[in-house]
C-alpha cells in the first residue's frame, strides 16, 4: 500500500466510513490499541500519562464484548499496570514481550538474550547524557529510550548523535526514532505488526478481523501488516506519511469510536 498523508485520510467518525470498523462488532473483531497518544494524551514525562476514568470504563465495556489488546513501546508490566484491566492482552517493548488475554497461557518473549547488551547501552547513554538538561533515559526490559521532549531544541541533535554512537558500538541493537524519543532495541525481525499478527493467529483469527488504532511512527508496522485486510486508524492532527486507512484527531475521538463500537457489539450480542 502506498503511504498517504495523515491529513488526506477521512475521519473514522464520518458516517460514510464508520461501517468499516462497526462491522467488527458482529464479525469476531479484535481491537488493538496503542497507549501513549492514543488512549492518553502525549505528556512531557512518561509516568504522567494516566488513563482517565472515562476511557477505562469504555475499555471495560468493550472488552466484555470483543478481545482487546494494548500495544505499547513500554514494558509489558508497566502498560498493564497503567491500564489496570484484567482480561486484556498486553504487548510491550514494541512487540517483543506479549501476554495473552488474561489466562496466562499466551506469552511470547522475542528478545531475552539481548538483555546484557541493553544493560551496557543503558549505562553508556546515561553517562553520555548526564550533563544535558531535560534528557530522560528510560530503561525498558527489551529497549532503552532516550527522551528529548524536555530538552532544549539545540541539544536534541547532539543527543541523537550520542544515541547513534552507542548504536554503532552495539551493532546487535537497532536505532529507532519516535516522537521526541530515540530508542535502541534488538535488531531482530520483530515489531508491533508482527506481534499483532501473532496474537491474531493465537486467537485463530484472520488479519481481516483486526482493528488497530495508534499514533506513533512505530505503529506504522501494524498499519502495514493489516493493510488491505484489517483496518488501521492513525491518531494525528499533523501531516505525515502513513499506511493507515482512516484518521482520528486525538484520544477524545478515540474514546467516542470505542464507545460506539462497544454499543454495536452489545447490540449484536443481543440480536444473537
Amino acid at each position: 500500500m502506498q503511504a498517504r498523508s495523515t491529513l488526506a485520510l477521512p475521519s473514522a467518525l464520518d458516517p460514510a466510513h464508520a461501517g468499516r470498523w462497526l462491522r467488527l462488532a458482529a464479525d469476531n473483531g479484535v481491537v488493538f490499541l496503542d497507549y501513549d497518544g492514543t488512549l492518553t494524551p502525549i505528556v512531557a514525562r512518561p509516568e504522567l500519562a494516566t488513563l482517565s476514568a472515562g476511557m477505562r470504563a469504555t475499555l471495560v465495556r468493550l472488552a466484555a464484548r470483543l478481545p482487546v489488546a494494548v500495544v505499547s513501546g513500554r514494558d509489558v508490566s508497566v502498560v498493564a499496570g497503567l491500564v489496570g484491566i484484567d482480561g486484556l492482552a498486553y504487548v510491550g517493548s514494541h512487540g517483543l514481550d506479549i501476554t495473552g488475554f488474561g489466562d496466562g497461557t499466551t506469552r511470547h518473549e522475542a528478545a531475552r538474550k539481548f538483555v546484557p547488551r541493553l544493560d551496557a547501552a543503558e549505562r553508556e547513554l546515561r553517562r553520555a547524557t548526564a550533563g544535558i538538561p531535560g534528557v530522560l533515559v528510560e530503561r525498558k526490559r527489551f529497549s532503552v529510550a532516550t527522551h528529548v521532549r524536555l530538552a532544549a531544541p539545540a541539544d536534541r541533535t547532539a543527543v541523537e548523535s550520542i544515541v547513534a554512537g552507542v548504536a554503532r558500538a552495539h551493532p546487535s541493537l537497532r536505532r529507532e526514532r519516535g516522537k521526541m524519543v530515540f530508542e535502541l532495541r534488538p535488531d531482530i525481525d520483530w515489531d508491533k505488526g508482527r506481534a499483532v499478527c501473532w496474537l491474531l493467529d493465537a486467537l485463530d483469527r484472520d488479519p481481516s478481523a483486526g482493528l488497530f488504532i495508534g499514533d506513533d511512527l512505530t505503529d506504522e508496522s501494524v498499519f502495514r501488516a493489516l493493510s488491505g485486510r484489517g483496518l488501521g486508524i492513525v491518531v494525528s492532527e499533523a501531516g505525515r506519511p502513513t499506511a493507515a486507512d482512516l484518521r482520528l484527531a486525538g484520544p477524545t475521538e478515540v474514546q467516542i469510536l470505542l464507545d460506539r463500537l462497544a454499543d454495536a457489539a452489545a447490540a449484536a450480542a443481543h440480536r444473537g
